[in-house]
């Protein structure tokens, strides 16, 4: 990122390209939740068009579940930028599951809720009636069940995004897209085994440890990064 900002003579880049490297990398961020969520919305809806076919009745909302994950793809591009979301980082993974999942929801619990305050607003509701709107009028049913869904797709989404941070970003998509199943199998028990050991070292010894060539947490270090280096036929099959 540093290097894309500065130009090549050393200089700062224009403010123009600074302004579109920002932006590039907020798409990026916003880009895998929004495909996640645009592709869970839609199944969800495509089986429920499946049952009121059977019954005759029409339905076609699937382009508002396209804009639904947009909008969910917004609210955790904004979240993950609020420092308390690191606050269970280094904590076992169900807790940076639950409580992130637990926090999206509630975000999104309360976009949706300011969404239905805007669309009341311009069918010329006033805002002091919009509580007694929301006990008669709204649907609730249909609200909660969307936000049920919502609540078991950010436990998927978020699962999976922290397994790829512990593991290194893109080894999941290594693993599930490039390598041969007979290799992974192998491989990804050795790659979580030296992971942990690599996690125990640093916890056990410090950085100047580590860092002098002649130390025993120096060896191991080096023959773990080895290990992770080397391709998958290179390892040694252990039983």
């Amino acid at each position: 990122m540093t290097s894309s900002i500065r130009a090549e003579s050393g200089t700062v880049a224009p403010i123009w390209r600074r302004a579109f490297d920002w932006w590039l990398v907020q798409v990026k961020h916003m880009l895998p939740p929004t495909i996640f969520f645009a592709i869970g919305f839609n199944l969800i809806l495509f089986t429920r068009w499946m049952t009121l076919q059977e019954h005759g009745i029409p339905f076609t909302n699937f382009f508002a579940a396209t804009l639904a994950a947009l909008l969910v793809g917004k609210v955790v591009l904004v979240v993950d930028n609020l420092p308390f979301m690191r606050r269970f980082d280094g904590a076992p993974l169900i807790q940076p599951i639950l409580f992130k999942s637990a926090i999206y929801w509630v975000c999104v619990f309360v976009f949706r809720i300011a969404e239905g305050l805007v669309h009341f607003l311009i069918d010329g509701g006033a805002l002091g009636a919009f509580p007694d709107f929301l006990v008669a009028q709204f649907s609730w049913p249909r609200f909660l069940a969307i936000q049920i869904w919502l609540m078991v797709l950010f436990l998927v989404y978020v699962t999976a995004h922290e397994l790829d941070t512990l593991f290194g970003d893109g080894e999941l998509p290594r693993l599930f897209l490039r390598w041969h199943s007979s290799e992974a199998k192998l491989t990804r028990r050795q790659r979580i085994r030296l992971l942990s050991r690599l996690n125990r070292l640093t916890e056990a010894n410090p950085v100047e440890v580590i860092s002098e060539k002649t130390s025993r947490a120096h060896a191991e270090l080096v023959g773990i990064l080895r290990e992770l280096a080397a391709r998958p036929h290179e390892k040694e099959i252990h039983p």
